[in-house]
């Protein structure tokens, strides 16, 4: 069984937060009896195959996104520097309970990428 992402939840085209996918590949894994393999976010395997698409060193790039789960938290498990920027899924307390919690979190993208590069 493959599946694209086990993300909880989004951000849908009238700006509120639904289910994702994740809800349904637990399911889905619950009733086979079988483990998805994931393509998408969180896997290591699809942070890492980013980074040395690029030819990058893993410690020394960095993963932005709203989700402080699926993004940022993932991108730290997976070795890389994980920044969660205050937009679009971001709500307040969105990294309480978050193992590993995201390396920095920044207002915005504009804000996070001139911090990353000074």
């Amino acid at each position: 069984m493959i599946a694209l992402a086990s993300n909880r939840k989004f951000v849908d085209d009238n700006g509120k937060m639904s289910l994702d996918v994740g809800a349904y590949v637990a399911a889905l894994e619950f009733a086979s009896g079988k483990q998805a393999t994931i393509l998408g976010k969180p896997s290591h395997d699809f942070f890492l195959s980013a980074v040395n698409a690029m030819g990058l060193a893993v410690g020394e790039t960095a993963m932005i996104g709203d989700d402080a789960e699926f993004d940022a938290s993932a991108a730290v498990n997976a070795g890389l520097i994980g920044v969660l920027v205050r937009t679009g899924k971001w709500k307040p307390g969105a990294t309480d309970g978050i193992e590993p919690p995201p390396t920095a979190e920044f207002q915005n993208l504009r804000q996070a990428v001139d911090r990353l590069l000074s």
